[in-house]
């Protein structure tokens, strides 16, 4: 690999930004895809394919053999709540690869005792989420179920291009969070954005079945196809 694309690499990979390098198995050459040019390349469909599921792998174009190697960032997960399903939901998480960060001002709660090896922050959500620099390979779940938490929590998450972003509660209880968020100006496409009542309808009932059931709906999110639009 030659340093300028290697250096090119690094610079990407800090930025938490997605590249690709695509090698032609005969001969060596290379090229550097950048994840704003996937869709205008002529390999989007194999690029887009191989990024979502953050795999390397050989493919056959026109009879020459590419080697895509996926440079994707790491997944994380930020939780506000140190409730019952987070200390489910954190060490699920960390087995699937994601830095995992669970914010909650109670520090009766947030405490290393419940959240061992997990990154702990007990602070409200708009002095503890701004640094967290969430991006689109950030999950983000709001589970205290309580307002005074988790709305402030929400608006600063749906200014964030997170890739997912739920909440807990049921139906009725996202009407009325709706109207909250409403009246702080957000818009009804970004109140689309929050998953909820959260999770896959698996119907789960323990925390720890709800913690499947967020984990399984986030990995859904970030590995499959996205739905064309009409």
């Amino acid at each position: 690999m030659k340093f300028a694309t290697l250096s090119a690499i690094n610079i990407e990979r800090a930025a938490r930004r997605p590249v690709i390098v695509v090698t032609d198995i005969d001969n060596g050459e290379q090229r550097l895809i950048n994840a704003a040019d996937i869709a205008s390349d002529p390999l989007h469909i194999e690029l887009e394919r191989h990024l979502r599921m953050g795999k390397s792998g050989t493919i056959e174009v026109a009879g020459r053999k590419l080697f895509l190697n996926v440079y994707a960032p790491t997944a994380k997960l930020v939780i506000v709540g140190a409730v019952h399903i987070s200390q489910a939901l954190a060490p699920l998480a960390r087995s699937l690869g994601y830095d995992v960060t669970v914010v909650d001002p109670r520090s009766a709660f947030a405490s290393p005792e419940r959240f061992p090896d997990v990154t702990l922050i007990a602070e409200w959500p708009d002095v503890a989420l701004p640094p967290l620099n969430m991006d689109h390979y950030t999950a983000f779940v709001a589970v205290t179920h309580d307002p005074k938490i988790d709305d402030p929590a929400l608006l600063h998450g749906l200014k964030c291009d997170c890739f997912y972003i739920g909440a807990l509660g049921s139906r009725k209880t996202h009407v009325q969070r709706a109207l909250r968020l409403k009246a702080q100006n957000i818009s009804n496409a970004d109140i689309e954005r929050i998953h909820a009542p959260i999770g896959l309808e698996i119907g789960a009932i323990s925390p720890s079945e709800i913690a499947v059931a967020i984990m399984a709906e986030i990995t859904a999110q970030l590995r499959q196809p996205k739905a064309s639009a009409a």
